[in-house]
């Protein structure tokens, strides 16, 4: 399914770098930076001994913080595909961090927890808000409305070079709307909310009187206590055959056969928890992080002589090779993830997304400081 004219000008003013792409990033390769510096292996996770302190908040779970080994690297076992080996490629060095105890939601905020957020605020989305002429002056007036990025399934199989072949522009796509104007939420209280921006989630977190997590706060919840493991749950994707996390099956980009249980969105907490009560730390949304993205960031901390990285914060600018556009990191993969395209549902693997846009497959959760 091609799109059309005025959608690629709308992908071209919003500069959307749709997560997941199966192109290397870097300007250096991942082993290149490992071998240079060193360190690609796993140490255990030290966890924090001080208890939770008190009772937890509503729907937060108490992690406890520690040191652990940050990054990823292609498994050794199991499939060893293009996308597997390109996902990791700003995923190492593996080095060591350290991050305080802090409460974390057990799951992606709802589109009734944003609901109560948005009757509370008046609260308007960037996706809810046509772009100005001023900001875009060579854009056409028929591309100057709001909507958001939607994910759109091709009638047929078709090269994975081009992301715009499955991924086009909605006038009236948004959180209410997610797959445009005809899509609404009836039924899909408890489903992450979807189509928000890093402002929009960060708005949010601001009335919850909480923040959105860094990078490294994300990665340590995320793999429960394991260390170095392929997944927040083990080394295996379907351990019992039972599968884990909500991530795309059949064909990419034509069918989601649905194989997990569910053939795109999925409501939330629909399997296991990982070690710290945590759900969905892989699949179904992408989840904002308030790190600024770089592909080198791990190389830098390791190039800078860092031993352990305490609390880090992540760069203080973005910056990725081939686009001006400035972007934060996601974290966790999506329905749309899948080891012919994007395997970022693996451990330590990292996302981006630019700060204006929102996507059908991102959402995010929020973190609140002992």
């Amino acid at each position: 399914m091609q799109t059309s004219e005025a959608t690629h000008t709308l992908l071209k003013i919003f500069a959307v770098v749709v997560i997941g792409t199966a192109l290397p990033t870097m300007e250096v390769s991942a082993d290149e930076g490992a071998a240079a510096v060193g360190g690609t292996d796993f140490a255990p996770t030290i966890p924090n001994k001080t208890p939770a302190p008190g009772k937890a908040p509503a729907g937060m779970a108490w992690i406890p913080g520690g040191e652990y080994s940050m990054g990823c690297k292609v498994p050794s076992q199991g499939f060893c595909t293009m996308a597997t080996m390109n996902a990791v490629n700003d995923s190492q060095p593996i080095h060591r961090v350290y991050v305080d105890g802090f409460w974390m939601d057990k799951t992606d905020v709802t589109n009734e927890q944003f609901a109560k957020f948005v009757a509370a605020t008046g609260y308007v989305t960037v996706a809810e808000i046509a772009p100005m002429k001023e900001e875009f002056p060579t854009a056409p007036p028929e591309n100057l409305m709001a909507g958001s990025m939607v994910f759109t399934p091709t009638a047929q199989p078709v090269s994975l070079d081009d992301y715009t072949q499955w991924w086009r522009y909605v006038h009236g796509a948004n959180w209410r709307h997610p797959s445009g104007p005809d899509s609404d939420l009836t039924g899909k209280e408890k489903y992450p909310v979807v189509q928000v921006c890093y402002a929009d989630a960060l708005a949010y977190a601001t009335w919850a009187d909480k923040r959105l997590p860094t990078e490294a706060e994300w990665e340590f919840a995320a793999r429960g206590g394991l260390s170095g493991k392929t997944y927040a749950w083990g080394d295996d994707l379907k351990p019992g055959g039972k599968w884990m996390a909500n991530i795309y099956e059949g064909q990419f980009p034509v069918k989601d056969t649905g194989e997990d249980g569910f053939a795109g969105l999925a409501p939330v907490a629909q399997f296991s928890p990982n070690g710290y009560g945590l759900y969905d730390m892989a699949g179904n949304v992408w989840q904002w992080c308030s790190d600024w993205y770089r592909p080198d960031y791990y190389a830098q901390l390791k190039f800078a002589g860092v031993t352990v990285a305490r609390n880090p914060q992540g760069p203080d600018a973005s910056y990725n090779p081939g686009d001006d556009q400035p972007q934060r990191v996601q974290r966790g993969g999506s329905f749309l993830c899948t080891d012919q395209y994007c395997t970022r549902y693996m451990m330590g693997t990292r996302g981006k997304g630019d700060v204006d846009t929102g996507n059908n497959n991102v959402g995010f959760r929020c973190v609140l400081a002992k």
